[in-house]
């Protein structure tokens, strides 16, 4: 199977329709849906395999944005657990093309300055600016998740979130912005394995927080809130795709995928010359 058939039928394969109501454990963490190798074994050459048109489509991208406030953009969400891979599908998928047409950004815990205003004023700070791919490490749905875990906010103030966010997005995608949102879903197994994977190993531990472990005894209720998140918030300008993370190899893969198909269909074109090209070729000559 060709990598361009691929990508044309990835993201109807892992996208949560619009409108159905979905629990976490409707989607298999390992499962590879969609995947034209054999194993993990084919997933490097695969995934570079890719390298070239994925550049070549964010370089075009990036340039309509030099001189055209008005040129399309690009969105990509992480969201998932501790281990789901969220820095992982920065280097490895998102890592394959320009940084200077990348403007990333982690979202962390509210800071006082941020406190002050509606929680989407941070996001909307963030966005990506014409011609950009934006990443965001978490998002918006963090008032969703945790601020409903935690109890940070009453259930009367998160239960009218979803629908602020919808609208959010819907504004953001009319304005130029395609929005590609990836639920990294990790099974609670392989979490385990992996927190622990930090803990035998002294170049991991920087990687470790023991407040991960804090988070993981709520799981269910996290899980409950994701379930929430996919079946409020999966829209036709904004739908969620539910990346399976328990195989890094297949998860880099995918995401990557998801971001050629979407580069795709946006199909930037090269800007045109805004000069006469002869006159500067025999300037150019002349010199």
């Amino acid at each position: 199977m060709s990598q361009k058939k691929t990508a044309a039928t990835i993201a109807d394969q892992l996208r949560v329709r619009p409108g159905s109501t979905v629990t976490v454990d409707d989607f298999d963490p390992r499962a590879t849906p969609g995947y034209p190798g054999a194993g993990k074994k084919d997933a490097p050459e695969l995934v570079q395999g890719m390298a070239d048109e994925l550049s070549d489509l964010q370089e075009r991208l990036y340039a309509n944005g030099r001189d055209n406030p008005e040129a399309k953009r690009v969105l990509l969400i992480l969201q998932g657990l501790d281990t789901s891979g969220k820095g992982g599908v920065i280097r490895h998928s998102v890592g394959m093309v320009d940084p200077q047409g990348i403007q990333l950004h982690a979202f962390k815990a509210p800071t006082e300055e941020e406190r002050k205003h509606d929680y989407l004023w941070r996001i909307r700070r963030e966005l990506p600016t014409a011609g950009m791919i934006g990443i965001f490490d978490r998002s918006q749905y963090e008032d969703v998740l945790i601020a409903r875990v935690d109890e940070l906010v009453p259930e009367s103030v998160w239960s009218k979130r979803f629908n602020e966010i919808n609208a959010f997005e819907a504004e953001v995608a009319a304005q130029g912005t395609t929005i590609i949102k990836c639920f990294l879903n990790v099974s609670h197994d392989k979490q385990k394995e992996r927190l622990l994977e930090r803990l035998d190993n002294p170049e991991k531990y920087w990687k470790y927080n023991p407040g991960d472990v804090d988070t993981r005894s709520k799981w269910s209720a996290y899980m409950a809130a994701y379930a929430d998140v996919l079946t409020r918030c999966s829209t036709e300008v904004a739908p969620w795709y539910v990346i399976p993370a328990d195989r890094k190899w297949y998860r880099n893969w995918a995401v990557t995928t998801l971001l050629l198909e979407h580069l795709r269909k946006l199909d930037p074109q090269w800007p045109p010359a805004d000069f006469d090209v002869a006159e500067q070729r025999r300037r150019v000559e002349e010199s």
